[in-house]
């Protein structure tokens, strides 16, 4: 007896100490792979050089105009809304662009990017959907917004979305934030910017008037980029621009006002953003004013491609910092990465000031080099020849700079620029840009290494644990192994990291079939050749449900090719689910009053299902037809807000009566009470998805009715909770790209931001169907445990963390190996990224936290 509590409570220690150790490594690794990098603090100046005087500003006031998720087909294509944008281009007024947006293409990392001209940090990604977040804030940072204030070019104004606020507290005189997540508004968000633009073009009081509209990122979000409200909304943003064209045309004012139209990213053919295919990094960049006429070429509009979305000249994002600088007669930010756009040089007729752009610039720029470098290879005092030295890429840099320098002395005091020598510098400038630009990934090594040997010693400490129960003498072992070493082996390659779906699809098919074949070997009855039918179907439907990954996204699927085609179906299918739902909850509510059991259930289910119908009708009003749409104009009046949070108050009463007849209901009661928290779990996850992914519960539901009727061992229970895990993550929509985050319900029950409750909310909306599997992976096990395995949860989850942990160790390998990989930053840092949130969200919070609790409540003596 002794011995024997003594490996129970060995087995414990191994257990809990592989699970610290996973969070550990994982923060470890993080901080050596995402290092948050300084800013330099203070104002550039402009230092005398033997150019003369800075040169004269042809403009002196700002309109920025950014519309979220422009992409460059949407204003240079034939297909376009923006037909005065166009006629601008072919007169000579509009000089067009496409800026190449470097991941992760989301808004907060690509405004800074536009503001410093620098690189951000990955960091910002996260930081990108923490609305309370201010450790980005922009505010003691070198930015063209705060060289305008410095200059005192007039009053600095904003409307639009509100990460301009966050980023730069206390910068606008005047200002109008909108949020940026709630997504199923396009309309209202957009005119309360329009709103303050006709009467602050009559002001003369300002110098910079920053517009972002973000109606067009929505309608991307919600419908893609081929939703038939995506030229309207194109022809409304051109109205725009047409009236403050017009404006600068007209009054006197505003006469030598520069008008930027720029996306801060574009999106992809799902409609959305946040990874690296060419969509997503295409956004237009066009410059307007009646002055550019005297120094444009007059290009044709619409245009061609070059290739898929590169149109005109391409430019960096971050150019947008020293050219704004320069053309409205500033310094360069001192962060800034970027380079001058060369087609404005023309503006200056002065030899010597269109070196002096250039070469400003150039310095600049050197100044981060060298801080990171030293001076010496840069100093032409310093008796160090970089061209008589190995050619590594910085002795290169150095050689081409002393070059370039002393020829920049000798052309300004001709009357002509050299292109040789302006080419050579706009060479230098790409060269210093991209290799600093790779140094904003500077790896802590040490780091990166200790966060892999955390991770490889949590999963030696978990396969001993495993050991100790004797599960691996389980033949079921085997093919756990091959997964999960398939699985980590596949992190190697950047194809199969973006189509990883598929690797989740057709292990969990072959697993069935082998299972239910197994299954018919030992039961031989018709009724069950019929389930594992049955179950193969569910699996079939359930993997085509929605269309993700790169490659495909946006393809056809079951939801754009049947489901949005037969809206009155899929609310057919949804009222008799949750009608069944209702037969469900009141078998495991016997124990009350019949008349108190269907009154919470008639209530919770009203209130849910009413929700799920008003939200859709509000973000996808073309799917609440017929009778739905009947259906929800009885519950006009009632707020989206209060039904919500009825929905998950009666939820809470039921958990907590759950938990009551658990401790007080026998072995009977307690089975009863952890079918109820399924049921529960069912309700919420389905109020947290959207509507045409609800049915995806019913399909796992008919999974899991089919593999009570097998007789799984516990290690394949485990087997099959972790691959209808991934599965349903995939099938629900996810990827291993940002931008398959769905944020529409993340504020569902609350009237603002909250950390804690949209960070638990954006969770269950995206990783639903994993939670799902823990919760029917629960009953099962507590079957097991009924049947005498008192080990079956200590076994399961040493064998769900030993997963986790070699996927970790091996997911770092990758990241590390690869880190100077072409896709370190759009395909394996988004996957590192991933690993995080499976590894401490679903795992440790859902698998061991929620799973552990409901096992727990379910084997209380």
């Amino acid at each position: 007896m002794v011995s024997s509590n003594n490996g129970s409570l060995l087995r414990t220690l191994l257990l809990v100490a592989a699970n610290l150790l996973i969070p550990a490594s994982i923060v470890v690794f993080a901080l050596g792979f995402f290092p948050y990098k300084p800013f330099l603090p203070g104002l550039a100046d402009f230092e005398p050089l033997d150019f003369g005087s800075p040169p004269d500003a042809p403009f002196d006031r700002l309109i920025f105009m950014v519309v979220d998720a422009l992409r460059s087909d949407f204003v240079y294509s034939d297909l376009s809304g923006f037909e005065y944008v166009q006629s601008l281009i072919r007169d000579g007024s509009a000089m067009p662009f496409t800026a190449n947006a470097r991941s992760p293409t989301v808004t907060m990392p690509r405004i800074k990017s536009m503001t410093t001209g620098s690189i951000p940090s990955f960091v910002d990604l996260i930081l990108n959907f923490d609305e309370a977040d201010t450790s980005s804030t922009l505010a003691s940072q070198d930015t063209w917004l705060a060289q305008i204030k410095a200059k005192e070019m007039g009053k600095l104004l904003m409307y639009g979305d509100d990460t301009w606020l966050k980023l730069f507290p206390n910068t606008f005189d005047r200002e109008d934030g909108t949020s940026s997540f709630f997504v199923a508004d396009f309309t209202e968000v957009d005119n309360n910017v329009t709103r303050n633009v006709a009467p602050e073009l009559e002001n003369n009081d300002w110098g910079l008037m920053v517009l972002h509209y973000l109606g067009l990122d929505h309608i991307g979000h919600k419908a893609g980029p081929k939703s038939s409200n995506m030229v309207p909304k194109q022809r409304e943003m051109d109205s725009i621009v047409q009236t403050l064209f017009k404006a600068i045309e007209s009054k006197p004012h505003l006469g030598s006002t520069l008008l930027v139209l720029c996306g801060d990213h574009g999106m992809n053919d799902a409609g959305n953003h946040g990874a690296s295919s060419p969509g997503e990094t295409s956004p237009a960049l066009v410059f307007m004013s009646p002055k550019l006429k005297t120094i444009s070429s007059k290009l044709p509009a619409p245009a061609q491609p070059k290739d898929e979305f590169d149109y005109y000249s391409m430019v960096e994002q971050s150019d947008l910092a020293p050219t704004i600088a320069a053309l409205l007669g500033f310094p360069v930010s001192k962060n800034n990465l970027g380079a001058f756009i060369p087609d404005f040089l023309p503006f200056w007729h002065k030899t010597s000031d269109q070196i002096q752009i250039l070469v400003r610039n150039a310095r600049q720029i050197l100044n981060i080099v060298t801080a990171a470098f030293g001076s010496e290879l840069f100093d032409a005092q310093s008796g160090t020849d970089p061209c008589a030295l190995e050619q590594t890429e910085i002795n290169e840099l150095a050689c081409q700079w002393q070059r370039i320098n002393t020829e920049a002395h000798v052309l300004a005091v001709g009357d002509k620029l050299d292109q040789k020598w302006l080419d050579d510098m706009s060479q230098w400038l790409r060269r210093a840009q991209d290799l600093m630009s790779s140094m904003a990934s500077n790896y802590d090594m040490p780091k990166l290494f200790i966060g892999q040997g955390i991770a490889a010693i949590a999963a030696i400490v978990s396969a001993t644990a495993l050991v100790s129960l004797g599960a691996h003498w389980d033949g079921q072992v085997l093919p756990f192994a091959l997964l999960t070493l398939s699985y980590g082996v596949m992190m190697y390659a950047s194809s199969y990291v973006e189509e990883e779906q598929h690797f989740w699809y057709w292990a969990s098919s072959i697993w069935l079939v082998i299972q239910g074949v197994l299954h018919i070997r030992r039961r031989n009855s018709l009724a069950d050749i019929a389930w594992v039918f049955v179950a193969l179907v569910a699996l079939r439907l359930t993997r085509g449900w929605n269309q993700t990954g790169q490659k495909f996204a946006g393809s056809p699927d079951i939801v754009k090719s049947f489901i949005v085609m037969h809206p009155q179906l899929l609310w057919g299918i949804l009222t008799l689910g949750y009608m069944i739902m209702s037969f469900r909850f009141l078998a495991c509510l016997k124990s009350l009053p019949s008349m108190a059991s269907t009154s919470i259930i008639s209530v919770l289910l009203m209130s849910a299902y009413s929700f799920k119908l008003d939200f859709t009708s509000e973000d996808a009003p073309e799917l609440v037809v017929g009778f739905a749409r009947t259906l929800n104009d009885l519950f006009v009046g009632q707020s989206l807000l209060w039904r919500a949070r009825t929905a998950f108050i009666l939820l809470g009463v039921l958990f907590g009566y759950g938990i009551y007849r658990s401790f007080t209901g026998g072995r009977s009661g307690r089975l009863q009470s952890a079918y109820l928290f399924h049921h529960l779990y069912t309700i919420f996850g389905m109020t947290q998805s959207r509507a045409t992914n609800i049915p995806l519960f019913f399909l796992s539901d008919i999974l899991f009715h089919s593999l009570q009727a097998t007789d799984l061992s516990v290690t394949g229970i485990a087997i099959t909770a972790i691959l209808l895990q991934y599965t349903t993550f995939f099938a629900f929509g996810g990827s291993n790209a940002i931008s398959s985050v769905d944020l529409s319900s993340a504020y569902n029950g609350i009237s603002g931001f909250n950390f804690f409750a949209v960070g638990f909310l954006t969770l269950v909306s995206n990783w639903a169907g994993p939670i799902f599997w823990t919760s029917a992976a629960n009953v099962l096990l507590l079957r097991k445990y009924q049947e005498g395995q008192r080990n079956a949860f200590w076994q399961y989850i040493t064998l769900q963390t030993l997963f986790v942990s070699v996927a970790v160790t091996l997911v770092m390998a990758a990241c590390t190996s690869l880190r100077t990989h072409l896709f370190i930053w759009t395909v394996f840092s988004p996957k590192y990224l991933y690993c995080m949130a499976w590894s401490l969200g679903q795992h440790l919070l859902i698998n061991v936290g929620f799973g552990g609790m409901l096992f727990w409540l379910g084997t209380l003596h």
